[in-house]
Order: structure tokens, then sequence, then C-alpha cells
């Protein structure tokens, strides 16, 4: 995915366009969560998130980016990112990681999701869970001042101290009118290294993290991207603006949580 060199900050009225994209994709993402159990198929889920997004005035921002063909990313298990909607049911004890993107008022909204199916083994819902802290603590360190260097930094101490591997080849991004823009923005890293965070910045942070190693290799589709050892992977993606003491989040995972807690 080419990132344009420079890296445009965005305007107040852009920021607030590009909230309503963002909140759009939780908002999707809570829709298809009802669905989300064993017998369910990726297509199903996929046929549900395209109608919602069109219904909502805005269009699916991955449906035919660089030929993808879905409105969502749905990737299972072993696979990390870019997973291709099928016809086969989720079975009880899987994860799937669903990543969807919108495009309203001429800006994107980009985020993700790993949710479970059914029963899961315990260890697989530790990996989601400091997946999901990891998400936190980048965002925390997304503020004025800082670096690139410092988001990827925390995100791999934390994942790393519980021994699970930080996907290297696949990065977060910079968002806007164009779904990947400037600057790359890693989940590993050094503290103090890469493009200096100034007020207005959008990102998007998206820790993929393994529970086995670290390497990935591409499935046969062309699309899909799966750990190399076989072992279970999680996502979890929010679209940030860097500002002053605090990011301010512009996408939400509370309707998505809000379905999630009441099917449990």
């Amino acid at each position: 995915m080419g990132l344009g060199r420079r890296i445009r900050v965005k305007t107040e009225e852009e920021v607030e366009l590009m909230r309503e994209s963002s909140l759009l994709v939780g908002r999707t993402l809570a829709e298809v969560a009802v669905l989300v159990k064993p017998g369910v198929t990726t297509l199903q889920l996929d046929a549900i998130a395209e109608e919602f997004i069109r219904d909502n005035g805005a269009v699916p921002g991955f449906k035919g980016y660089g030929g993808f063909p879905n409105t969502l990313c749905t990737s299972v298990n072993s696979a990390v990112v870019h997973g291709i909607p099928n016809d086969s049911p989720l079975e009880d004890g899987d994860v799937v990681s669903i990543d969807c993107g919108t495009l309203k008022n001429e800006f994107y909204g980009d985020s993700a999701y790993t949710f479970e199916v059914g029963e899961v083994n315990p260890e697989i819902q530790k990996l989601l869970r400091v997946t999901k802290e990891c998400l936190a603590l980048a965002i925390e360190q997304a503020v004025v001042g800082k670096r690139i260097g410092d988001i990827g930094a925390a995100c791999q101490k934390h994942a790393e101290s519980f021994g699970f591997g930080v996907v290297r080849e696949l990065v977060g991004h910079g968002l806007g009118r164009e779904l990947h823009e400037a600057p790359e923005v890693p989940n590993y890293g050094r503290r103090g290294n890469g493009p200096r965070l100034v007020d207005g910045m959008v990102l998007a942070i998206e820790p993929m993290i393994n529970l086995g190693g670290r390497e990935i290799r591409t499935h046969e589709d062309g699309w899909t991207i799966v750990t190399l050892d076989n072992m279970v992977s999680a996502h979890f993606e929010h679209n940030i603006v860097v500002r002053k003491g605090q990011a301010d989040i512009l996408s939400s995972f509370l309707e998505i949580e809000k379905v999630i807690n009441k099917t449990k």
C-alpha cells in the first residue's frame, strides 16, 4: 500500500468529518457483532455490513480498493489481516478479526475488532486482551511532541512481555481522504525515533499480535496474510487525532461491546 510522502495535518472541520466516518465503522461492526456465532459465514457478515454502510450514506472503503472483492476483511484464527469473506461457517472456539472501512464526505474511517466465536480457549482470550491493551498503550503515546517510534515501542514492549509475536511487515498508517496516507505506524520500534507527532495528525493505530512467532506469509488467495506457524493472531484498530496531552479517539468500540456483553 503506497503512502504519500507528505504527512497531511487535518483541519478541525476535516477531523469532525473523519469522526463521522470512524464512528460509522464502529456502528457497522456492532451490527455484525450481533451475528458472530457458530454456524454463521463471513460472507453473511459481509452482506450485512455493506447494506448498513450504504443505508447510512457512505460507501464501503475496502470494496474495490486495490482489487479487494468485499466490504469486510474477515481474518479467522491464524489469518492476521486481509481475509476474504467466504461461505465456510464459523466454528465454536474460533476468533475472527473483522476490519472495516467507510468512505463518507470524502474521508475514510478504518477500524478493526477481534471477536470470539462461542467458547474460546483461555490462552486465546488472553491474546485478545493483551492486543487490546497494546492498542490502548500505543494511543497513550500519540501526543504532540512524541515520535512514531514511541507508539510502536509501547505496543511491542507490552506484547513481548507476554511472549507474543509482533508482526513487522504490516503497519498502521495515516488516514484521511486516502485510506493509507503517510506516515507508516509500526507496532514495534524504538522510543524517540521516527517522525515527530504534531497536532492534527490522524493515525490508524492497529496492533497485529500473534500467539506464536511474528513471522507471516501470504495465503494462496493473494490477499490473506497468515501466521507462518499457524498460531492464532489478533487485531484491533482505532483512528486517533494527535493532540496535546491526550489523543482524541475518533472511532469507538462502545457499540460493539454493548452487543458482545449482551450475548455473553
